[in-house]
């Protein structure tokens, strides 16, 4: 018994604070899109190829799932940016010698980016292929 009587209950939260832990985590959300774009220029990229694809994707999607796919990937791509940016902080952080460990730890962030941007790349792609392939079928 020793340990599971101990533990605390698992639902214990008063009514609204959910909502108010929502609203909370909601806005150092923003706080972290905001300080993001303003102080990296990647992230300011990666954010203007979001909103460019979330208007191009419109026209060149072959149907709204394909829309979704394409959009998704560009914010996956988004969101292991942030990621990166987030270890790459917390690195210079911690040290600012040069340290084998840390490039190899920055370089693993950089080659979650480089997956991200093909996974883009190839939804991207096949959704082009499949509208450029209707096109030819068509005409």
């Amino acid at each position: 018994m020793g340990g599971i009587a101990a533990e605390a209950p698992l639902v214990h939260s008063r009514p609204g604070s959910t909502l108010k832990r929502i609203f909370s985590a909601t806005l150092n959300s923003l706080r972290g899109i905001r300080y993001g774009i303003y102080s990296e220029a990647a992230l300011r990229e990666e954010s203007a190829l979001l909103l460019a694809g979330v208007l191009l994707g419109l026209v060149v999607a072959p149907t709204w799932l394909w829309y979704v796919a394409m959009v998704g990937s560009l914010l996956v791509l988004l969101a292991v940016e942030f990621l990166n940016t987030s270890i790459e902080k917390l690195a210079d952080y911690v040290t600012r010698e040069q340290q084998v460990e840390i490039r190899r730890i920055k370089d693993f962030g950089s080659a979650a980016v480089f997956c991200g941007i093909c996974l883009a790349g190839i939804t991207w792609l096949a959704a082009l292929a499949l509208r450029v392939a209707a096109h030819v079928m068509a005409g």
